[in-house]
């Protein structure tokens, strides 16, 4: 029988990092003991008080479908959180909560993009990015962040880059991968081009929680002229350790709020009933919990940037926000891909290569601190131990 899968299917590219995370599995399957820094997930239990809401939730039988919106309980706790962190003012009736930030991603992508049109993309970006537009017969232009640049993106080179068929820019901010943290004078810069090009902004803020060093979050939604031109993207895997509960929202005008839901009642009909319970208690009744985590993921960072930057043949940034350290490896002569199966293989440490977040990414690997403070100490170890010996190859 001939094959039947869908021609779209080989626009779009399987994730690098799960082949590597199942790689790491399957050796520790064998018996290796595998230091992982390759997933973007918080190592941390969900707080308690979020995790006794679910349980209230299901003893009260709050176990069935909500509204395809989200409850409304949850959209103004989103929408009164929004105006508080975020000095953007909505109504509960422009927030949709997901199933997650990936289906927050695709409602959003799928209501905007027409076949041939063209989205600005980072590069480096999280993968979606790219796989949607492409699903979609849209075409993704990527824009570069450089390291030389801390990361910021180039005014000029956005410009250089809108044509007819530009209809939106993606940003985020902090980055995944780079933990770059794009500043005011750059995001009232590209406002001032959003405007003047008609252009949409997909904002995806997840990150926005994990600030470091003193640096400053802004939501681009906040500068004049942008809220009725801005989606939101924001969730609470990252900030509340809640990556399994699978819960997101976009925050936007209402018409495409509105053009959003269609979609999404198709394709995820609402998210868990119990999962916005959760949801609801972290925005409302937080104390010092993610506060803590931050220190920690602080604490972290410093140990494996001040490592890292020890070890003849590899540097980093001190990234800003997120979790992530990229790490310059283009010293060691070899593609990005090799130097993680190097690494996993003889070191048994699982990183990411930088280029499958884009072509920007190559000559880079990514690091997760979102481990143990004793693994990362570990992991710096073999990392240099590793390091050396590719120096002598």
């Amino acid at each position: 029988m001939s094959s039947k899968i869908a021609a779209r299917m080989d626009r779009m590219v399987p994730s690098g990092i799960r082949k590597i995370n199942e790689k790491a599995l399957a050796m520790e399957r064998q018996g290796e003991k595998v230091l992982h820094f390759e997933i973007g997930r918080p190592d941390f239990d969900t707080p308690e008080y979020i995790k006794k809401a679910a349980y209230k939730a299901i003893e009260e039988g709050k176990v069935h479908y909500t509204s395809n919106f989200g409850t409304m309980e949850l959209r103004q706790a989103i929408a009164d959180k929004l105006l508080r962190e975020n000095h953007v003012a909505y109504k509960p009736t422009e927030v949709l909560v997901a199933a997650g930030l990936s289906e927050a991603v695709l409602s959003v992508l799928v209501t905007i993009l027409d076949p041939d049109d063209e989205i600005l993309i980072p590069d480096p970006v999280w993968l979606n990015y790219l796989n949607v537009p492409y699903l979609l017969g849209a075409k993704p232009v990527q824009y570069e962040l450089k390291e030389e640049n801390d990361y910021q993106l180039n005014i000029e080179e956005i410009k250089s880059k809108i044509s007819d068929k530009t209809k939106a820019i993606v940003i985020v901010t902090p980055n995944n991968p780079t933990g770059g943290v794009l500043t005011r004078p750059v995001l009232e810069e590209l406002a001032r081009i959003a405007i003047s090009h008609d252009l949409l902004v997909i904002a995806d803020e997840v990150y926005e929680r994990l600030i470091y060093d003193g640096s400053e979050h802004i939501s681009i939604a906040s500068l004049p002229g942008m809220k009725e031109r801005t989606f939101t993207l924001n969730g609470m895997s990252k900030a509340y350790a809640m990556d399994g509960w699978r819960l997101g929202y976009v925050a936007a005008p209402e018409e495409y709020i509105l053009k959003m839901n269609v979609f999404h009642q198709h394709n995820a009909t609402c998210a868990s009933s119990i999962a916005q319970a959760a949801g609801l208690a972290a925005l409302t009744q937080e104390g010092d919990e993610v506060e803590e985590m931050v220190r920690e993921y602080q604490r972290r960072r410093d140990y494996a940037v001040k490592a890292i930057n020890e070890i003849d043949g590899v540097s980093c940034l001190c990234p800003g926000g997120a979790f992530y350290i990229i790490i310059n490896v283009k010293k060691l002569g070899m593609p990005s891909s090799q130097v993680c199966e190097y690494l996993l293989e003889h070191a048994k440490v699982a990183m990411v290569p930088g280029n499958i977040f884009g072509q920007g990414g190559e000559g880079y690997i990514r690091m997760s601190f979102a481990s143990s403070y004793e693994n990362i100490v570990e992991g710096c170890a073999r990392l240099g131990k590793a390091v050396a010996e590719l120096m002598k190859k």
